[in-house]
C-alpha cells in the first residue's frame, strides 16, 4: 500500500495550482538556510514537485550532499499558505524538460532544451502542511478585535492540515 493517496497529492496541487512561486529553501555546508523563488513546473501522479534550474546556480550544488528541501507558497489574497518538505534531486532529465517546456522558460535558458546549463530539480514531497482560513475577512478581524479586546486566543480563524507522503 503507498504511503500517499492521489486525494493527497491532488490537493497539494490544487492548493498551489494558482500560486505562481514558491521559496525554495536549501541547506548548505556551513548548515546555512537560503531561499529563492522557484515556479513549480508539475507535481506529478507520484508526488513530486518538478522545477527548472540551473546547474550552475550555487544552490544546485548543495543538493547533492543536503538534499532535505523545503518549499514555501502563500497566497494572502486566499488566505492560504502551504509549506512541503522533501528530498530534492538535481537531474539532466532532457524528457521531463521537454515535457514542461514552455516559452517562459527561455528567458531564463536562452539556448532552449539544448542549453548545456538546463537542469530539472525533483523533489519528492515527504510532508506538506497547509493552513487555509475560511473565515471571511470580516469574520476575521472580528475574532482579532475580540482577542484584543479579551486578550483571550482566537477560536479558530482557519484549518491547519498536514499531509505526509
Amino acid at each position: 500500500m503507498p504511503l500517499y493517496t492521489q486525494d493527497q497529492i491532488n490537493t497539494i496541487a490544487a492548493k498551489i495550482r494558482h500560486v505562481r512561486f514558491g521559496m525554495f529553501t536549501t541547506v548548505d555546508d556551513d548548515n546555512v538556510l537560503s531561499s529563492r523563488p522557484l515556479t513549480t513546473q508539475q507535481i506529478d501522479n507520484e508526488g513530486n514537485m518538478w522545477f527548472f534550474t540551473s546547474d550552475e546556480a550555487a544552490f544546485a550544488h548543495d543538493l547533492a550532499s543536503h538534499p532535505e528541501v523545503n518549499v514555501s507558497f502563500s497566497n494572502p489574497d486566499e488566505q492560504l499558505y502551504l509549506s512541503v518538505t522533501g528530498q530534492a534531486y538535481l537531474l539532466k532529465d532532457r524528457a521531463k524538460a521537454r515535457e514542461l517546456w514552455s516559452p517562459l522558460v527561455r528567458a531564463w535558458f536562452p539556448g532552449g532544451l539544448d542549453d548545456p546549463h538546463l537542469a530539472m530539480i525533483r523533489v519528492r514531497i515527504q510532508t506538506a502542511e497547509y493552513w487555509d482560513a475560511s473565515a471571511s475577512k470580516m469574520k476575521q478581524l472580528v475574532q482579532l478585535a475580540k482577542t484584543a479586546m479579551t486578550g483571550r486566543a482566537p477560536v479558530e480563524m482557519g484549518k491547519h492540515t498536514t499531509i505526509c507522503l
